[in-house]
């Protein structure tokens, strides 16, 4: 017998770095977690935790076919957000994001379920407004070689608003930044993992360009917060919304930072900037505080923390 307060949730991406926290809180919560992940860049691992839990429920997928469930809310995460994964494969990436909301959309049509969309600041593109606005349009390149990511998550927004606008669709869309935190892959290309990795091993620090180039953080734990309180808001609270930490940092701030907390000696080494890569990125939250009371509270240094204890114990393994 179902207990009527109990939500069927459904997280796509959800053996992910940042679908696995979802899952975690959401169960946490007193929900019933349905996971489906097709494991391109999801690792079981991530759900150690939860695999247990009577409540939880693993599906192997890809939401470029269609999923016949029965849900309350889904959570749309599905898609490889790091560079190094979603160039490998662009077309892909381009399909999980647009196929991938198709298919999520229909299926919260067809079952009146609210479903959230985990978009990106990458629909900024490289900024020429600073910080960035939930009005701000973008500047993107659509045929460079990030724009498989870029663009497969504007059309996606688009869908999200059309399904809507037409089908009456009850959406939430929210613009994640660079989030950060345990159970991020080890080779996924970001400069968090990629710095601590190289501190940790004694190996060079790899900075692409001079390091001039700002980044803003937020913590795992304060994204998946502001996540759910989104999914919760009033009907009419659409989106988009920027989910982000909003003190701006530069990249060798940031390397020298994560060098002082590992304790290492590495050097810092210089390479050239990756073809597309913003120079600045920061969020204007004004919008996720003002109508959710949502702002991010850990720190950078204790995030890191957290961060490095967790790849010791996974290269002490």
């Amino acid at each position: 017998m179902r207990i009527a307060n109990r939500n069927r949730v459904l997280v796509t991406g959800g053996a992910g770095f940042i679908g696995s926290h979802l899952c975690q809180k959401l169960l946490a919560d007193g929900n019933d977690i349905l996971c489906v992940d097709n494991f391109y860049c999801g690792v079981k691992d991530n759900l150690a935790g939860v695999a247990q839990d009577p409540h939880f429920e693993l599906m192997r997928h890809d939401v470029t076919f269609p999923l016949y469930v029965e849900v309350d809310e889904i959570y749309n995460l599905a898609c490889p957000a790091s560079p190094v994964h979603y160039q490998s494969n662009p077309v892909q990436t381009t399909k999980t994001s647009v196929h991938g909301a198709i298919n999520m959309l229909g299926l919260a049509k067809r079952t009146k379920a609210r479903i959230l969309q985990a978009s990106t600041s990458e629909v900024y593109g490289d900024p020429e407004i600073h910080p960035q606005p939930e009005s701000y349009w973008g500047h993107v390149n659509p045929i460079g070689v990030r724009s498989c990511y870029d663009e497969g998550k504007r059309c996606a927004e688009t869908l999200f608003f059309d399904y809507h606008r037409q089908h009456g669709v009850e959406i939430k869309v929210v613009r994640i930044f660079n989030t950060y935190g345990p159970r991020m892959h080890p080779n996924d290309g970001r400069v968090v993992s990629n710095f601590i990795v190289q501190a940790l091993n004694g190996e060079d620090i790899t900075i692409y360009g001079d390091g001039s180039q700002t980044r803003s953080f937020c913590y795992v734990d304060d994204l998946v917060d502001g996540i759910v309180k989104m999914m919760a808001s009033p009907a009419a609270l659409i989106g988009p919304l920027n989910m982000g930490n909003p003190a701006e940092m530069s990249i060798r701030d940031l390397a020298e930072k994560i060098l002082a907390l590992c304790g290492g000696r590495s050097k810092l080494v210089f390479k050239p900037l990756p073809r597309d890569d913003p120079k600045q990125r920061r969020p204007d939250i004004a919008q996720a505080r003002d109508r959710l009371g949502w702002q991010p509270r850990v720190g950078l240094e204790d995030g890191l923390g957290e961060t490095i204890a967790y790849f010791k114990r996974q290269m002490a393994a």
